[in-house]
């Protein structure tokens, strides 16, 4: 039990959560693009980012793993994002330290999408990569393909938006 919830419950309940933090984030990263703050969509995509990182701490796990140094990663990138947009308003140098975080918190949860797809979906899962010991570099090349093209992928789409996004100042006017 977990949360009162039995353990495949919680499990569905922390998918469904990353499944929408990540619609959500890519909604906002698109919005960026074309300069739109889009309140209601971004408090969505924080929130359900920062409980996709906070939930992944409840699963029954002995010992401190990937997944969770991937969390905290996620959870700080979150905090300044967070601090960013609604302490400093997004003024000044917080309008792209805002962009760069919240990408890069939207890119671990895609990072661990794609982990969790090699590892669980059926036609995926004869080329997860096979990995030993914690932190072991993966063997597969498909996985590193699909790794690498969502990264090149949100490092464009984050530099982009870093240099397009601007809440309330009309571009071409």
């Amino acid at each position: 039990m977990v949360l009162g919830m039995s353990l495949a419950v919680f499990t569905t309940v922390h998918v469904i959560i990353s499944l929408v933090a990540i619609a959500g984030g890519i909604v906002v990263v698109i919005g960026m693009l074309g300069s739109h703050r889009m309140p209601l969509w971004t408090a969505l995509f924080l929130l359900m980012t920062v409980l996709t990182s906070v939930t992944g701490y409840f699963f029954p796990i002995h010992g401190f793993t990937p997944a969770q140094a991937v969390g905290a990663i996620s959870l700080v990138l979150l905090a300044i994002a967070i601090f960013a947009l609604y302490g400093r308003r997004l003024s000044g140098n917080w309008r792209w330290i805002y962009v760069v975080t919240a990408a890069a918190a939207l890119w671990f949860n895609i990072f661990v999408l794609i982990v969790q797809s090699f590892q669980k979906v059926m036609f995926l899962n004869p080329l997860a990569p096979q990995v030993g010991p914690p932190f072991s570099e993966p063997q597969n090349t498909q996985f590193m393909i699909a790794q690498g093209a969502a990264l090149v992928i949100m490092i464009v789409l984050g530099l982009v938006a870093a240099f397009k996004f601007r809440p309330g100042i009309k571009l071409g006017s």
